[in-house]
């Protein structure tokens, strides 16, 4: 366990993190969209009341209310409106189809959902809409807007004075948010976070790393994403830097352009798309980052090779996190950056290894702390949560911890094949192909084998790749003839979620069904 975090450093509310975070920060521009209309702390305060007051007259307190939006200034004023009277987002993924959507809305109880007409329209959701609109009731906030008049207005300026007469006060253990696991690995699980895991985590990760108010943090990630959410919103938002908010992280040129216009301080992303802006910037796109933050998945080594060498060593700080853990779990340090670990655990958190069989070295990593999930939600009742035991929370990861507490992930439980009766990390194999052909993205997946138990088969995007290219590495460099894959699926583009990481559902049923197809 690390240091202990003084509790009394997240005993909040978020909307009264919020209202400290102006009271220590002075009412400076606080937030920015690509609209590039920047709202102080007093702004974003009174735009949340004068919306949230409009939301709460079509919603009941404490209801959880569906939040369909990009990353933008309207999403984190939704968000904190949402706040201000007693109601729980429910951060919807827009990107994961008709499907994943229903089951979300019907495990959470979500009856209403707020969206833009605007952001629909942009994105192609009308027919994502219309079906979600048979479920819940649509609520689109530009028609909202429309109806604020004097009156609101004024009120807005009132509570932009003294906000904390006229929020709803709420207890910190309550909910803060609902969000759903990436489902990378099967359907995604609700995921209730309260108040205080939110505020505890913006907490942690501020005193593991010294963040300067006068920063800037662009995120282009999701806020249905937790690693977007608290990393690129609460966080700043809580530590008095900047929050630059763009609506999607596929933009690859525009976002390398926005960076230095914009003075972006941190850019927080996954390696897939870290990987895209650095082979789309210039030299001087990235002068003003202090540093970048990569999570979600394993960073490239060329990923860190064109940070190193193209852009004169920004420093690449490669994380981990759970959406059950608010995210962040471990990050590097500017100063104390080990490339191939995802650096140390958080102040305040514990954690515990259990063995397992036939996996040499570390274990299955359960954790603990203040930013800890109380549970998931109930698959069967809404309401309900499913307590999580004695606190601890199973990652499904093995990861071994060294001596300093640097964090090496070794693979999830899931991620593991047994081949001959050896167990073999399918991350391993991803990395060996990684190594042989670095300019290319690859997944490695297992099916069952009557003859060895399961057979492993790699996905990549190269058209020339080889599996004798493969065992020539393996022998080179000492690893094992088991974990190269016999079978090589060659597609033009790898699957990947909304969120950047690779979608293993929809490769393993796109496996089975070529393996079936002959």
């Amino acid at each position: 366990m690390r240091a202990a975090l003084d509790p009394k450093v997240y005993d909040e509310s978020l909307f009264d993190a919020l209202i400290d975070a102006r009271a220590r920060f002075g009412d400076k521009e606080i937030l920015e969209d690509q609209d590039r209309h920047p709202l102080t702390y007093t702004g974003l305060i009174r735009a949340a009341f004068v919306l949230g007051r409009k939301i709460a007259a079509m919603t009941k307190p404490g209801e959880r209310v569906g939040v369909l939006l990009p990353s933008s200034a309207g999403v984190v004023v939704t968000f904190f409106g949402l706040h201000a009277f007693g109601r729980v987002p429910v951060m919807l993924n827009f990107t994961s189809g008709e499907a994943n959507l229903k089951a979300a809305l019907k495990t959470a109880g979500v009856t209403r959902i707020l969206s833009a007409k605007r952001f629909v329209t942009q994105a192609k959701l009308d027919d994502l809409m219309e079906a979600l609109g048979e479920v819940a009731e649509i609520i689109w906030l530009d028609d909202v807007r429309k109806t604020i008049g004097l009156a609101d207005k004024l009120y807005g300026l009132s509570a932009g004075m003294a906000p904390r007469r006229f929020r709803v006060k709420t207890d910190p253990d309550s909910p803060g948010v609902v969000l759903f696991t990436s489902g990378s690995f099967g359907a995604p699980k609700g995921v209730v976070l309260s108040q205080r895991n939110l505020v505890a985590n913006a907490r942690q990760v501020a005193a593991h790393i010294d963040l300067k108010p006068e920063w800037v943090m662009f995120n282009p990630l999701p806020t249905f994403h937790c690693f977007g959410l608290t990393g690129g919103v609460i966080l700043p938002l809580l530590q008095g830097m900047k929050a630059f908010e763009y609506p999607s992280p596929l933009h690859a040129k525009q976002i390398t352009d926005l960076l230095p216009q914009v003075k972006a301080s941190i850019l927080f992303a996954t390696d897939t798309f870290l990987n895209q802006y650095a082979r789309v910037a210039e030299p001087g796109d990235f002068a003003t980052l202090q540093f970048a933050v990569a999570g979600a998945e394993k960073v490239r080594d060329e990923t860190r090779q064109m940070f190193n060498t193209k852009f004169g060593g920004v420093e690449l700080l490669e994380g981990y996190g759970a959406t059950e853990a608010a995210p962040v779990v471990a990050v590097n340090h500017p100063d104390r950056n080990r490339p191939g670990t995802v650096g140390q655990i958080m102040p305040g958190m514990e954690y515990r290894l259990d063995k397992v069989e036939g996996i040499e070295g570390g274990g299955r990593l359960y954790l603990r702390g203040p930013n800890v999930m109380a549970g998931y939600i109930s698959p069967n009742n809404p309401e309900g949560i499913e307590p999580l035991e004695g606190g601890w929370h199973d990652t499904g990861d093995i990861v071994d911890i060294d001596d300093e507490g640097y964090i090496t992930i070794l693979g999830r439980v899931k991620r593991f094949a047994k081949v001959g009766g050896e167990m073999v990390s399918l991350l391993a194999v991803e990395d060996m192909a990684g190594a042989v052909w670095p300019e290319h993205r690859h997944a490695a997946v297992s099916v069952p084998d009557s003859k060895k138990g399961e057979r492993l088969i790699l996905v990549t995007d190269h058209a020339g790749a080889e599996s004798a290219r493969l065992s020539e590495w393996a022998r080179e460099n000492g690893a094992p003839e088991l974990a190269v894959p016999k079978k090589i699926i060659k597609l033009d583009a790898i699957p990947v979620l909304g969120t950047g990481k690779t979608d293993y559902v929809a490769i393993q049923k796109l496996v089975e069904d070529a393996l079936k197809a002959g």
